[in-house]
């Protein structure tokens, strides 16, 4: 037995209490006797100070050996149904010895995290589901909830049906269970074993985590971990459990691709290796023996011209359980002559600059608009992108968006050529690719240049509600911003009937438009008919030289003459261009008035591009992007880029598209009247260029023959790329579990360590979101950073280096992280669980009958007293009352 005092700063209250208790003892007025004040004083004392000590909180600490077992039960995806069942039949037995033995249970689920604490496993609110199992469809959950509601009306009772979990909530339930963490389920299980218990945990598990370090937790835990292996996946399970491939390779030199592949059984399957977007190999080979255990296949492969390759492998036709597990992906980087990557609308027309830059000892890879990259790692494999006349309705907001990244946060650089589908003319305005260019495609028109009358004619139907209303009104005010205060616009919105949302009036009341084409609500049917015959009259009557008509729909309309009106239309000279949004909108008929009108179709699959296309088909029919005047190249800005090339003595430029430097680019060559023709500015870590002519025969026929032409344009690209110097430099990029460590080697060219050099990460995930890091100095010429790497996916890295004498490196790498290693094929983790059990004190795979054995440990049960002083005080106190009421002889 042992006193505690839980309050014991209360205790100073015991002098004033008894201070005042004589005071009051010496003034009294009482004529009791001396000696029955001395003893009512003696009583009152007691009861202060019975009071007071009840203050103070006194528990009595009594030794006991009853015992709290909390068994912490990994519930991960590696655990199938046969290892649930060894685990509920070691709890039942387990159960029932604690009951004999008057022990504790508690019981607590884990997986990525720990679950809730239960007192009681039956008790289990959400029970882990089997993975083999597929979920019930969305129907069949309205069918059951319509047959409940049913027969509850039919009964008379207010049964609601159980709640269906939203597809976020099952995600994140699938998601904790994609890993095991052993410490964090130890250190949960100890924090809820109060210390009035013997403690004892046990923990059930295959012993094979993804985070967390469980041999440590155990040593720190100061209490018996107990520990009963699971079994691992029975059923038969084959996986692709990696592919090794060297991070960092010389061009041309041949390096091997292995690829690992575990099974649970011996089997057969094909495994498939792809490069890129090709396959290796026989696509009809017969397929490979697989042993169990791991099974390693070797390729041998080289890179030529490429920088950046990702190599994966597949696995198919195997007899297989889960197939999340079955691809697996490897980087692999490789020094060598700089790569340019080349987008046309005509690649025919690309030979004389290809030739020329290839003379400059630079790869250039031409591509049509459909071969931009729509992925960071085919992006990465380049180190400068070249728009040549290529509009923004061919690429995605996603291509747009990684164009973005590859310039701003990995240093790529990009360079746009003039034509008729570029800058203002390709629909580029207020795109990311604008926000990323030195020129505005907005500007003012010449005063020389005819006026414009322009209809927008816009679906308004229910089917256009939510997001396609709101990207056509965006769409429809950029297209006013982007017109000259000459010209005119006038809106007309349609559903079943149509709609003057503003009336054909002149640009300079740009806010009064736009406020009237804010008010645009979807809903109703589709009758475009009436809303072109609106868009026709109102123009008839309009007196600008030019005149035309924007028609989206993303519907089928009512019958209606609509060829007859878009020929009214073309005899009037008013030109008409059409918009599909989406499959199932007349897509035919509206290409048929395009062709009939004179003006131009387009498809857009993706809502988000329809803003382009009014931008595009805006500066298009206001005929004033383009000046085709031969001119001469004047100098504004001298700069070393262009040092050697005698721009004096270069030929006429035939034309070049009408833009607006930003305040900060850098203006360096302008046409004779003073517009832009090459401007440049540096946008985040990379480099954006602007050469407003083209480099093909329609503008720059004459320059293609200048003894200049290739030196022009290879100074102008390696001034724009991305920096890449690996001499001397070698980076490693190592995964373990959840994160990935990146080391940087670095000396100089005297092979001495370069130290002290300011080294910052920056990473993009395959959300691509970035992440900036500061590099630490870890040896001499050595810098690391680790970096969480949970999502699937690609991850690339770019390590800028800032030397102390003033010079800087760039070197980029890149990581695939395949499924979760939670779906690994593993053997079972026995001797990590033997080693918690060892460094616990605990005993390993114990039978379930020994798990209340004693082990000669007590825990102090706090009883509190009190209550038993407060009693006591109460008792005296009335004794005093009463004592008083007696006067002694």
């Amino acid at each position: 037995m042992m006193l505690q005092w839980t309050q014991l700063q209360w205790a100073w209250l015991w002098i004033p209490a008894i201070l005042w208790l004589v005071v009051f003892h010496l003034r009294t007025l009482s004529d009791f006797p001396p000696r029955q004040r001395f003893v009512a004083l003696l009583i009152r004392g007691i009861v202060l100070t019975l009071l007071i000590m009840a203050i103070c909180g006194p528990v009595m600490l009594r030794s006991t050996s009853r015992k709290m077992i909390v068994f912490a039960i990994d519930q991960s995806e590696s655990i199938d149904e046969a290892a649930r069942e060894t685990a509920d039949e070691y709890l039942k037995q387990a159960i029932e010895q604690a009951e004999k033995d008057n022990a504790e249970v508690r019981f607590l689920p884990f997986d990525s995290t720990p679950r809730q604490l239960q007192s009681n496993w039956a008790d289990q609110e959400n029970p882990p589901a089997d993975t083999d199992s597929e979920p019930a469809s969305a129907d069949v959950a309205e069918d059951e909830t319509e047959d409940v509601s049913a027969d509850s009306i039919a009964t008379g009772e207010d049964e609601v049906p159980p709640p269906v979990p939203s597809p976020s909530e099952v995600d994140a339930e699938e998601a904790k269970r994609m890993g095991t963490d052993l410490a964090a389920a130890i250190q949960t299980a100890v924090a809820s074993i109060p210390p009035s218990r013997v403690p004892r945990i046990v923990l059930m598990s295959d012993g094979n985590p993804t985070n967390g370090d469980g041999i440590a937790a155990a040593t720190d835990a100061g209490v018996p971990v107990w520990t009963v292996p699971l079994p691992t996946r029975s059923e038969p399970e084959v996986q692709m459990a990696a592919v090794e491939a060297p991070t960092q390779v010389r061009q041309g030199e041949p390096f091997f691709v292995e690829v690992v592949v575990s099974s649970n059984r011996d089997t057969e399957g094909h495994v498939d290796l792809y490069r890129g977007d090709i396959q290796i190999g026989d696509v009809d080979a017969p397929p490979v023996k697989i042993k169990k255990g791991e099974n390693r296949f070797r390729f041998q492969q080289t890179l030529l011209g490429q920088r950046q390759e990702t190599f994966a492998a597949r696995l198919r036709d195997c007899d297989d359980t889960l197939l999340d597990n079955n691809e697996a992906e490897a980087i692999v980087y490789a020094s060598g002559k700089p790569r340019v990557l080349l987008i046309d609308s005509d690649p025919d027309e690309t030979d004389s600059l290809r030739w020329a830059l290839d003379e400059q000892s630079i790869d250039v890879d031409v591509r049509p608009p459909e071969g931009i990259p729509s992925d960071l790692s085919e992006m990465q494999g380049y180190e400068c992108l070249i728009l040549s006349n290529v509009p923004a309705t061919s690429m995605t907001m996603r291509q747009m968006d990684l164009i973005g990244i590859y310039v701003q946060d990995l240093g790529g650089g990009l360079i746009m050529l003039g034509g008729d589908q570029a800058f203002g003319l390709g629909g580029y305005y207020r795109t990311q690719i604008e926000e990323i260019l030195p020129v505005r495609s907005n500007f003012e028109k010449e005063r020389e240049k005819p006026s414009l009358a322009m209809m927008l004619v816009i679906d308004k139907s229910g089917s256009m509600g939510g997001q396609k209303i709101e990207l056509a009104k965006d769409a429809a005010q950029a297209a006013v911003e982007l017109l000259g205060p000459k010209d005119a616009i006038g809106v007309i919105a349609f559903d079943g009937d149509s709609y003057t949302v503003s009336e054909l009036r002149p640009t300079s009341d740009r806010g009064a438009i736009s406020d009237a084409i804010s008010t645009i609500e979807a809903s109703g049917g589709t009758n475009m008919y009436p809303a072109m015959a609106e868009a026709y009259e109102a123009l008839i009557g309009a007196t600008a030289k030019l005149k035309h008509v924007i028609l989206m729909t993303d519907g089928v309309s009512s019958p209606g003459d609509f060829q007859g009106v878009a020929g009214d239309m073309s005899a009037s000279r008013i030109t008409l261009s059409t918009v599909a949004l989406g499959q199932g909108s007349s897509e035919d008929l509206l290409e048929e008035l395009a062709q009939i009108g004179g003006g131009r179709y387009y498809f857009c699959d993706d809502p988000q591009s329809v803003p382009q296309v009014f931008a595009k088909e805006t500066v298009e029919a206001s005929k004033s992007a383009i000046n085709e005047l031969p001119f001469v190249p004047q100098l504004v800005r001298p700069t070393s880029v262009l040092d050697g090339i005698e721009l004096d003595l270069s030929p006429l430029l035939l034309g070049y598209v009408v833009t607006r430097p930003k305040p900060t680019a850098e203006f360096i060559l302008a046409s004779e009247s003073g517009d832009p023709l090459l401007v440049w500015w540096r946008y985040g870590l990379g480099m954006s260029v602007a050469f407003t002519s083209d480099a093909k025969n329609r503008w720059a026929g004459e320059w293609m023959t200048w003894p200049d032409f290739g030196t022009f344009w290879a100074q102008i690209i390696r001034h724009a790329m991305r920096k890449d110097d690996n001499r001397g430099v070698f980076v490693e990029v190592e995964r373990d579990g959840n994160r990935t460590r990146v080391v940087m080697d670095a000396v100089d060219d005297n092979g001495r360590f370069i130290d002290e050099a300011d080294t910052r990460l920056t990473v993009i995930d395959p959300r691509l979101k970035n992440e900036k890091i500061a590099m630490r100095q870890t040896a001499p010429g050595r810098y690391e950073a680790s970096v969480e790497t949970l999502r699937r996916g690609a991850y690339h890295f770019d390590i800028a280096t800032n030397r102390m004498d003033g010079t800087s490196q760039r070197s980029s790498r890149g990581i695939a992280v395949g499924y979760p290693d939670e779906l690994r094929l593993l053997p079972r983790g026995d001797e990590l669980l033997r080693q918690i059990a060892s460094v616990s004190r605990g005993r390993y795979d114990a039978p379930a009958n020994s798990i209340t054995e004693d082990d000669d440990r007590t825990a102090r049960d706090p009883v509190p007293i009190w209550p038993w002083l407060l009693m006591a005080g109460l008792v005296l106190f009335i004794a005093d009352v009463a004592f008083r009421r007696v006067e002694m002889l």
